[in-house]
């Protein structure tokens, strides 16, 4: 389902806490994607892993508002990662824009948060790409939500340890499945770093000849 009311999932005032805010907007999101679900929408795909790991936490965050509890825990069920939709199509008969050999970075948030390791590989694995090693993929790339604004010297060092481990099998790009992993990533201007999705997309349109 989509929405163009929902606003921020509320993490980044929960985790600076301003749990209030936070859950202010847990609220306003709940409110805004109720409908689509009273009328059988079947998931929320989240493309951040970031918003998708706090949503999947709303229906803890609030089990003791007895005005959201239930709906709270509906939406949390009904949260999923954009891999989690698309990882079962067969996604095989798509076409390569061209043959890469890329390194994917998995967020915290993907695969300590989610326990998504390994979905986004599959998917990449499947449309054909050559997936180079990364040393050590389970370490932050930094970003941390607001950890690269508020601890930069830190945040700049796990980057910076984080490019190399990608870089290491000398990819052509770098794909990853969280936004702020994304911006922190190719604020060093290294190798490029985009949403993996947008592989899917290129693929889709070669395929299909709709699209960019």
């Amino acid at each position: 389902m989509a929405s163009d009311n929902a606003g921020c999932c509320g993490a980044t005032d929960y985790h600076l806490s301003a749990h209030e805010a936070g859950l202010n907007r847990a609220r306003h999101n709940i409110d805004t994607w109720w409908p689509a679900l009273e009328q059988g929408a079947e998931a929320i795909v989240i493309a951040a892993s970031g918003c998708g790991a706090f949503v999947k936490e709303y229906g803890d965050l609030l089990a003791q508002d007895r005005n959201y509890a239930e709906k709270a825990r509906t939406v949390s069920h009904a949260a999923k990662d954009l891999s989690e939709v698309i990882g079962s199509e067969p996604l095989e008969r798509l076409q390569q824009v061209e043959p890469k050999r890329i390194a994917f970075h998995c967020p915290c948030t993907l695969q300590h948060a989610q326990k998504l390791n390994g979905s986004v590989e599959s998917i990449l694995e499947k449309l054909g790409f050559e997936l180079a090693p990364v040393v050590d993929p389970h370490l932050c790339c930094g970003s941390a939500g607001t950890y690269s604004f508020t601890q930069p010297e830190l945040a700049k060092k796990l980057r910076d340890n984080k490019l190399d481990s990608l870089e290491a099998g000398k990819p052509s790009e770098i794909v990853t499945a969280n936004i702020g992993c994304q911006v922190h990533l190719n604020g060093a201007r290294r190798t490029p770093v985009r949403h993996w999705i947008e592989l899917v997309e290129e693929a889709l349109a070669m395929t299909t000849g709709v699209g960019p």
